[in-house]
């Protein structure tokens, strides 16, 4: 641990705290009105079979805010841990799903499948898909962050080696073309059948409301096999800092890490996509906020990312409730606004970085 760092197991410790604290906040506030602490903690025990269910609207009020909760805990937490990874692998802060373009990927895979089970599919299609619709968003969001992911990379490298200036740019130009193949799928979609593009419409800007325990476990999910790959390519990161080429000769196998990397990275932001739809600069933000804390070691890194993208999409969107109401911001609206500016002064500060590029 460098002078001017704090230890990890302290942050974490508190990190795991403040979430617990902002879970049970976030359960406790909503639309409908504000209960004591004492009666939220009762239906966040009676859903977890610890108490006796409250009775009348309140218990199930309770439940729906606590999906709600859930899924951004996960969602922030998928999306952070996929930005340290990117980050780590091509050796550079500007790294994440969104501006590499991975979240794009996995927004018009899933938007591909809504058209296919929403009624663009043929007849044999739709029979035997109507009930693997769920299944079906997260396997095409998956395919598409992935390919996006091996697109990008692929054309960014030469001779096996990446270049960042030609990553960042073509992630840029996939991100608009991702974008603008969206928007001609929502106008043409929006003739006919208002309903698949409105799916497709919360799916481009993201959504927390009227989440349910499937979008729960599919997070959970996702994270969690994810997060298996972290022991196997935590310490050979740390060795990508000084370039592959030293790397390989200290004995690290570069392509087995770049894949499970890569592969991790997807999945954990493909299953954020299609449990909440796009939200962008949680993976460039956190992770920054990470190292100034504890440094740039991924043995801590990356687990407290994981911790610290929770805290800040739930804290953000708590935030933003308590003060807007029913007027709250659509959570990739929200994201946006605080991570352009920072993504700005990002660059502002690693432009002698650049210059070396």
């Amino acid at each position: 641990m460098k002078r001017g760092h704090l230890p990890p197991l302290p942050v974490g410790c508190a990190l795991t705290v403040l979430l617990g604290v902002l879970i049970v906040a976030s359960a406790h506030v909503g639309s409908t009105g504000t209960y004591d602490f004492r009666t939220t903690l009762r239906g966040i025990l009676a859903l977890c079979g610890l108490a006796e269910p409250i009775p009348g609207s309140v218990q199930t009020i309770i439940e729906v805010r606590l999906w709600r909760t859930l899924v951004a805990v996960g969602v922030g937490g998928a999306l952070a841990y996929s930005g340290a990874l990117l980050q780590g692998v091509f050796r550079n802060g500007l790294a994440s799903p969104a501006v590499l373009g991975i979240t794009s990927g996995a927004s018009l895979g899933a938007a591909i499948a809504i058209l296919l089970v929403g009624g663009y599919g043929s007849t044999l299609f739709l029979e035997y898909a109507s009930g693997l619709a769920p299944i079906l968003v997260t396997t095409f969001g998956f395919i598409g962050a992935l390919g996006v992911a091996a697109l990008v990379t692929g054309i960014a490298s030469t001779g096996g080696r990446v270049s960042v200036p030609t990553l960042l740019l073509v992630g840029i130009a996939v991100n608009v073309c991702l974008a603008g193949i969206l928007a001609a799928i929502q106008s043409l979609v929006l003739v006919d059948k208002f309903e698949i593009a409105k799916a497709i419409f919360a799916w481009t800007f993201g959504n927390l409301t009227d989440r349910s325990p499937y979008q729960v476990g599919l997070i959970a999910a996702g994270v969690g096999l994810a997060a298996l790959v972290m022991p196997f390519v935590a310490v050979e990161l740390d060795l990508f800092a000084g370039g592959e080429e030293d790397a390989e000769a200290l004995g690290v196998n570069t392509l087995r890490v770049k894949l499970l990397a890569l592969s991790a990275a997807a999945l954990a932001a493909a299953s954020a996509v299609a449990a909440a739809g796009q939200i962008a600069f949680v993976g460039l933000v956190v992770p920054h906020l990470v190292r100034l804390l504890t440094g740039t070691s991924h043995r801590s890194l990356l687990p407290l990312s994981l911790i610290g993208g929770a805290v800040f999409l739930l804290g953000a969107d708590l935030a933003q409730r308590l003060l807007l109401g029913s007027a709250a911001l659509r959570p990739g609206v929200l994201m946006s606004l605080v991570g352009g500016p920072f993504f700005l002064l990002l660059l502002l500060t690693m432009r002698k970085e650049m210059r070396t590029w």
